[in-house]
């Protein structure tokens, strides 16, 4: 199989439920997706049981680059496929393509670096020769319309920490414990958790920075936001039991996104469960349209920014 036609690995819908008050699915459920499509494509490849509790082997996620292309709102009807990009030694780029299944259209693209490693001590190990026999039966290309945009593939350089997070000043989004609910079969915290613990303390971050500059300039009605692009890199899984404290901070603001970084961190030994960036966008909740933020605009966020911030 070649081209961009790809593997079905999932099918589906979006349920009431995952759709935040922007009103389209929360970002935490296109993880999600990606995950149990991930499982999909692994068995495609001979990885047959590779997510089993009592397996020797799987397949850990170490990067997605997330691009997301047209809102899921309730009750659309969706599908993944995927392939195969680049595959290393004991390592892989996959492609996973979410699709509007009534239109066709593109609504998120994945690139999910992988590793292939023990489930006991997460060490990694070449790939099969029948994997990769099966794997040049499904290579893809990335769709240009799907391609990155605003950020790039390189792997993350940021010297995230606890420490670093107090002299930057970033914002602490969100602190809490990784409980055994969000943990996957060998007892380590679900990707989708990350994306999802970020979400839910976006509400409080504009704020935030708008009390540090003494500005009072809350989102007028109708105004919501959304993001288009994300670079998520997984630096060590946590597990239940154990905290996590997210730190933000604002880099970049253009003519119509905001850039933002977000760190996980261990409050326990100061160190990064992992980074993320984002792009993020205002968005008309009544025409569905991304809006251009005014030159003023541009100007006072900027003095939110945080130099010397990096992924």
């Amino acid at each position: 199989m070649s081209g961009v036609h790809g593997l079905e690995v999932w099918r589906g819908g979006v349920n009431p439920w995952e759709c935040d008050d922007m009103g389209h699915m929360n970002v935490r459920f296109y993880v999600a997706r990606a995950m149990e499509g991930l499982v999909g494509l692994a068995s495609a490849l001979g990885l047959r049981g590779a997510f089993r509790e009592r397996a020797n082997a799987t397949v850990m996620v170490r990067d997605h680059h997330i691009r997301f292309m047209r809102e899921a709102r309730s009750r659309a009807p969706l599908h993944m496929v995927a392939g195969v990009l680049e595959m290393g030694e004991c390592d892989a780029r996959f492609l996973q393509l979410l699709m509007h299944s009534a239109t066709g259209e593109l609504a998120a693209s994945f690139q999910t670096v992988v590793a292939h490693v023990t489930t006991l001590d997460e060490r990694p190990f070449p790939w099969s020769a029948p994997t990769r026999r099966l794997a040049d039966d499904f290579r893809m290309s990335v769709p240009e319309h799907a391609a990155p945009r605003s950020l790039g593939l390189a792997p993350s350089v940021g010297r995230a920490s606890l420490a670093e997070a107090e002299a930057l000043g970033l914002v602490r989004l969100a602190t809490g414990a990784i409980n055994a609910g969000d943990c996957d079969a060998f007892g380590r915290m679900r990707a989708d958790i990350f994306i999802g613990r970020v979400s839910d303390g976006i509400p409080g971050l504009s704020a935030a920075l708008r009390a540090r500059t003494g500005e009072s300039d809350p989102p007028s009605d109708g105004v919501g936001g959304a993001v288009v692009e994300y670079r998520l890199s997984y630096r060590s899984w946590p597990r239940a039991g154990d905290r996590f404290e997210i730190r933000s901070g604002l880099t970049d603001v253009q003519d119509r996104t905001q850039h933002w970084v977000h760190w996980m961190l261990d409050p326990e030994t100061g160190g990064a469960w992992g980074t993320s960036q984002a792009v993020a966008v205002a968005l008309d909740l009544r025409a569905r349209k991304i809006m251009p933020i005014s030159a003023e605009d541009q100007v006072r966020m900027r003095t939110r920014t945080t130099p010397g911030l990096t992924f």
